[in-house]
């Protein structure tokens, strides 16, 4: 993995991001389901990280699948997240993580079903993510 373009000590972070963006961006947390801000969201703009302000993803690639957490068919491009494997919890998945500051945002699963062009669902906490609203 390369090295991040935006890079600040533990200490930085904790100085940016509350307590509880801290623990899910900076030590791969994951928010409680159905809480965030942004699950039910249907508002227009684009997704950027909460740590970075980096562009992440759109409301047109934005879709409802019911699992807690906003849910995104595809990124907003192809360089805007890392995927990396992920054996933690027992479990075999893939974390997508800020492409400009690796941060964690959650995961992407694939083959579910869903009704999407690309048949993934980021599924990303809330709390990582600032909406900017289309003008």
């Amino acid at each position: 993995m390369t090295s991040p373009q935006v890079s600040r000590t533990d200490d930085e972070w904790r100085q940016q991001l509350t307590p509880q963006e801290f623990a899910v961006l900076r030590r791969a947390g994951t928010e409680p389901p159905h809480t965030g801000e942004y699950t039910d969201t249907t508002t227009e703009g684009v997704y950027c990280c909460r740590a970075c302000g980096a562009e992440l993803f759109r409301s047109t690639e934005k879709f409802h699948s019911h699992c807690g957490w906003p849910s995104f068919f595809d990124p907003a491009s192809t360089d805007a997240v890392i995927l990396r494997h992920d054996d933690s919890l027992g479990m075999r998945r893939t974390e997508v993580l800020c492409a400009a500051c690796h941060s964690h945002l959650g995961h992407v699963f694939e083959g579910e079903g869903y009704p999407t062009p690309t048949d993934q669902r980021y599924c990303i906490n809330s709390i990582c993510l600032r909406l900017t609203p289309a003008t």
